[in-house]
């Protein structure tokens, strides 16, 4: 489709006996910032290294800004931007060289190269520290310079795993500003993050995973609405925070047992 950023038709990843993702089938528009959630080992960063070409499918198709997406897709691959699991930096190189070298990778002339490098370690605030190795950067510090890495060619499709986990307040809400303005230019995300609070605040649209299948999607409104109309005694005008809304879809909600409790500390 021609405005659909992101497609999945049945994407499946078997691991040998273990169903890592099994039958994903989702549509995210382009310009649209997506978030993409599930609890701990639901499938989330394996369907992001399969969208970004990380991970062959075991059995699905997917597209990215219309075209088939797979292996060889080396064009469509420059269009896109990611921050993985682990983030796989190169720890000995300092930031400027590590920046020069994946503009390089995707294709920027020198010159080009040169000046995004400068602009981008002066707004993570990253240019003081241009002679210390990457290895010796705290968390933090390397989550940036990974965001700062996924954004230098100017992707159109942005994929973020956790790009906020480490991160300090004023940080974030720096990246936060700096993402939502490439929304406003015409770019799509798609963030999974553990923060709900978090992708309230940006995404409009929300997909969530567990057990390696999808179990809801739609705008957080749409998945509002169809879970308030569940719970026995919810009043109409009721505003379920998207807390609310994942715990009841997953299933730690909604009338199930209590969690269980440790006797030592009760």
């Amino acid at each position: 489709m021609e405005n659909t950023a992101i497609q999945t038709y049945g994407l499946t990843r078997r691991f040998g006996a273990l169903t890592a993702v099994a039958d994903v089938t989702l549509s995210v528009a382009s310009g649209q910032f997506f978030g993409f959630l599930g609890p701990n080992g639901a499938g989330k960063s394996t369907t992001i290294k399969m969208l970004t070409g990380l991970l062959e499918p075991s059995a699905g198709s997917m597209a990215i800004l219309g075209q088939p997406f797979g292996a060889g897709a080396l064009e469509l691959k420059r269009q896109i931007g990611v921050v993985p699991e682990g983030m796989a930096l190169l720890g000995r190189l300092t930031a400027p060289e590590y920046l020069h070298f994946v503009g390089r990778m995707y294709g920027l002339d020198r010159e080009t190269t040169r000046r995004r490098t400068e602009e981008l370690l002066e707004f993570m605030q990253l240019a003081n520290e241009s002679r210390k190795l990457v290895t010796d950067f705290s968390h933090g510090m390397q989550k940036k310079l990974a965001l700062a890495a996924a954004v230098i060619h100017g992707p159109k499709v942005l994929f973020l795993d956790e790009p906020f986990e480490g991160v300090d307040a004023i940080a974030a809400g720096m990246l936060k500003t700096m993402l939502l303005g490439m929304i406003n230019r015409g770019a799509t995300i798609f963030l999974t993050t553990h923060v709900l609070e978090i992708v309230e605040r940006l995404c409009s649209h929300v997909a969530i995973i567990s057990q390696g299948r999808l179990v809801a999607n739609g705008s957080i409104e749409e998945l509002r609405a169809g879970v308030a109309s569940t719970l026995p005694g919810a009043e109409q005008e009721q505003r379920l925070t998207l807390e609310e809304i994942f715990l009841s879809i997953v299933g730690a909600g909604g009338g199930q047992e209590p969690a269980q409790e440790l006797t030592w500390l009760t």
